[in-house]
């Protein structure tokens, strides 16, 4: 396979992952992902989970469909958006959150390092790295 193969298939399986995870925050994993939003966020809870569940649904959905032309801007906001929902990831290990099958210090201690991978992952797979 070659790089832009490979690129190709990255995007398109992180943006089908992000599609996925905003119907789950709009339908059947909207309780969890409360426990991801931080006391300070000055929307209430449900809407918060709301839209970054129809703002996953949108980036995930222009990662599929991206023309080269505006691929690296897609890019840099996925992996901006990546970063503006990291402190939801920091509030469920500060706060000791439970969702998601992270029911323990370790485990939600370990998914903060998951987010620089996505970050990566957005701005490699749209040749911005």
């Amino acid at each position: 396979m070659n790089d832009k193969t490979a690129k190709k298939l990255a995007r398109i399986v992180l943006g089908g992952t992000l599609v996925f995870a905003g119907i789950s925050h709009l339908t059947f994993a909207r309780k969890a992902f409360k426990a991801q939003v931080p006391d300070w966020v000055p929307l209430p809870i449900d809407d918060t989970v709301l839209y970054s569940g129809f703002a996953e649904i949108a980036l995930g959905s222009s990662l599929m469909l991206i023309d080269q032309k505006h691929q690296q801007a897609v890019g840099q906001v996925a992996a901006a958006f990546f970063t503006a929902v990291f402190p939801g990831n920091i509030s469920q290990y500060v706060n000791k959150r439970s969702a998601f099958g992270l029911d323990t210090d370790r485990k939600r201690f370990g998914r903060l390092f998951f987010q620089p991978a996505l970050i990566y992952w957005a701005l490699k797979s749209t040749d911005n790295v």
